[in-house]
């Protein structure tokens, strides 16, 4: 395995990182980032305030973009299995 085939599996494991967990990092600090807002308007500084709408929010993201992540995790692991395959 040369050099470049390394570099090349390690970029191609960032992009899938980025990927996956875009989306909740996303939503988290959009919705954070109202909370906050609202929360500095209210003047209600609670802790559980902030918390069950984020929970709620990744729970939500989960369920609708759970089978992509899982795709592109899948779609990773095969070509992890295929590159594995080529060394011999």
């Amino acid at each position: 395995m040369t050099i470049a085939q390394v570099i090349e599996i390690i970029q191609t494991a960032m992009i899938v990182m980025l990927k996956v967990s875009a989306p909740v990092l996303l939503i988290s600090m959009a919705v954070g980032l109202v909370i906050s807002i609202l929360q500095a308007a209210t003047q209600i500084h609670e802790q559980s305030v902030a918390f069950v709408p984020k929970f709620v929010a990744i729970a939500v993201i989960l369920v609708v973009m759970g089978s992509w992540i899982l795709g592109n995790m899948n779609d990773f692991t095969y070509y992890i299995f295929d590159q594995i395959a080529k060394l011999n």
